[in-house]
């Protein structure tokens, strides 16, 4: 692999030896044994008579029923994340199997637990939460009866459950390894997808061009397999949410969202009746970078000077030092992630594409994976994923089962961190020109995380309604239905010529089905916050805190009253897009002042 830019994250790789000195360690063995001992334990002990259990006696099950989880989840981690950097080892994909196999056996013993708890009559579940007792766990307990309408018996759910592993799990890692394999050829070389992403922040039109063309060409090779997989998730989701008796192809999503299917509607409407933000900037975008109409490839070329590389080490410094103006706590738990290895940054082959975070890592630190390529997105994107470790961090010594928090507020904290990082780059640079570059840049991403997230979620309703009424969609049918959703994003202010298989690389279609919109949920919900912090100043630093410190062990309702926010009021989203719209009225502002467009 030939790399183009030297950023000083070559050698950044992440030190998993906090979790297990390597896959031959004997702990993994081990702990897998000892998982597997304490779930028959569990199971001789409690099954059939959660129904008779005083509030302690509850309250001691849940404890050791998260106990067991934690061990055999720590192990699943360790595979996992050995297996992003390197999914060409047979050895690695080996070890993830092997977990995961051990996961759903393990599952099918204890599914009981979750089923029994969901079967008590609510008045008897009204009386154990009456007391001190499950005070801890009063909040898990809703969430998990949420889901009773749509339970199956023990039986049928350990069939699913065994079955994952040879299905949605296992087309999900292909998928992976798929697209980890994806190279690029361009210019005589042969690069990474994600460096060949990169390339479209290029300020040279024809070097985005052929980028974008070399990508198109690199996708097609696997594009019938890839399309396969997808149909493939688009069928077994049908057959389960038919079993279940979900109303919609969204509506499990939502309650792991601990949201509802009308909330969820309420946002993408109100982002949908708004697609003239995005329209309206990508067609001033068209005037400041003098063409007459943008092409998807142009969306996020700099508006000026293409701008330089960001050495590793000082995008380390902008972004540590974000976090440690707004809280010094923050900024040492960030600066942690650099110094005890704690982040995998290098561009490698057979590594995974995107960025991710794994939080609430039982008894260890989160990590962070991504490419870091060294221009403004891999900042920001550092950036981001930092949000999601504080987070992680910090809500940590709650256990496994409080700390992870659904989807929808997952991203506050990483569009949160984004939000301080980019105020910081805004500030340090003084040059009109690039304060509207970077000013372009941050709407670019904004219409990314909200309206285009929202776009990609009416692409998913779209197939999953045509494979459940239609049968298997063609090649063909996926792309019409890609890029009519894109089409009615952009309007007439993007060309989409060439833009048809871009579906085919996104992993949040195939591994979490409905995921996109938390994207916007998150986004919008943090930038209410931001705007609070901004007009508050230090006030709010404590109950943001404590905002992550709670992590998922409240509802999304009551996070936001800690911070003075109601997300039952439909009119937040509708404020937050007016917030975004106010920040392009200042980039046609700022063009104006300085001639351009």
């Amino acid at each position: 692999m030939t790399t183009t830019e030297i950023t000083g994250a070559e050698e950044v790789a992440w030190d998993l030896s906090d979790l297990y000195d390597g896959a031959d360690d004997p702990r993994i063995e081990e702990h897998i044994a000892e998982a597997e001992s304490a779930a028959a334990a569990f199971r001789e002990r409690y099954y059939g008579k959660i129904v008779q259990l005083t509030a302690a006696e509850l309250a001691d099950a849940i404890a050791e029923r998260e106990r067991i989880e934690e061990i055999l989840t720590r192990v699943g981690y360790f595979a996992h994340l050995a297996f992003a950097t390197d999914m060409a080892d047979a050895a690695r994909g080996a070890l993830v199997a092997r977990v995961t196999e051990k996961g759903a056996q393990l599952d099918t013993q204890l599914l009981f637990f979750g089923l029994e708890i969901a079967d008590l009559e609510d008045e008897a579940v009204d009386t154990l939460l009456a007391g001190p007792e499950l005070e801890r766990w009063r909040h898990w307990i809703r969430s998990l009866r949420k889901f009773r309408p749509y339970l199956l018996s023990e039986a049928e759910e350990k069939i699913l459950t065994e079955k994952n592993v040879s299905g949605a799990s296992a087309w999900d890692r292909l998928f992976d390894e798929l697209t980890g394999a994806i190279k690029v050829q361009l210019d005589g070389a042969e690069i990474s997808f994600e460096e060949a992403m990169a390339k479209l922040h290029s300020g040279d039109r024809d070097l985005r061009r052929s980028a974008a063309e070399a990508v198109t060409e690199s996708l097609a090779p696997g594009l019938r397999t890839r399309g396969f997989v997808f149909n493939t998730i688009l069928v077994d989701k049908s057959i389960d949410d038919r079993l279940r008796g979900y109303p919609t192809w969204i509506s499990a999503r939502n309650l792991r969202n601990d949201t509802t299917d009308e909330a969820v509607q309420a946002l993408i409407d109100a982002t949908v009746s708004r697609y003239d933000v995005p329209q309206r900037y990508y067609t001033l975008k068209a005037k400041l970078i003098g063409i007459d109409r943008l092409s998807f490839y142009d969306r996020f070329a700099p508006i000026g000077e293409d701008p330089s590389t960001v050495p590793w080490d000082e995008a380390r410094d902008l972004v540590t030092n974000a976090y440690a103006d707004f809280s010094q706590e923050a900024g040492d738990v960030v600066e942690r992630f650099f110094e005890e290895r704690w982040i995998d940054a290098a561009v490698r082959d057979h590594k995974r594409t995107g960025a991710f975070c794994a939080t609430n890592v039982p008894g260890v630190h989160p990590y962070v994976l991504m490419s870091y390529t060294g221009d403004r997105r891999s900042v920001l994107t550092l950036a981001h994923e930092l949000g999601h470790g504080l987070h992680g961090y910090l809500s940590q010594p709650l256990g496994l089962f409080n700390a992870s928090g659904p989807l929808t507020t997952a991203e506050t904290a990483s569009v949160f961190g984004e939000a301080l990082t980019f105020k910081r780059l805004l500030a340090l640079e003084d040059d009109p020109r690039r304060r509207l570059n970077l000013l372009a840049g941050r709407i670019e991403d904004s219409i990314a995380t909200v309206f285009r997230q929202v776009a990609m979620n009416r692409f998913e309703d779209a197939v999953h309604t045509s494979r459940r009424e239609d049968g298997e969609l063609s090649l063909e049918r996926l792309e019409e239905l890609w890029l009519e959703s894109q089409t009615n994003l952009f309007g007439d202010s993007v060309d989409t010529e060439g833009y048809g298989t871009w579906w085919s690389y996104i992993p949040h279609f195939i591994g979490t089905p409905g995921y996109v919109y938390a994207y916007a949920y998150g986004f919008l919900f943090a930038l209410s916050i931001f705007r609070t912090y901004e007009l508050e100043g230090e006030t709010l630093v404590e109950p943001y805190l404590g905002l992550l410190r709670a992590g998922g062990s409240k509802s999304p309702e009551e996070l936001a009253e800690m911070v003075g926010l109601d997300l039952t009021d439909p009119a937040i989203w509708s404020a937050g897009i007016d917030a975004l719209a106010s920040e392009l009225d200042e980039a046609e502002a700022l063009a104006k002042e300085i001639g351009i467009g």
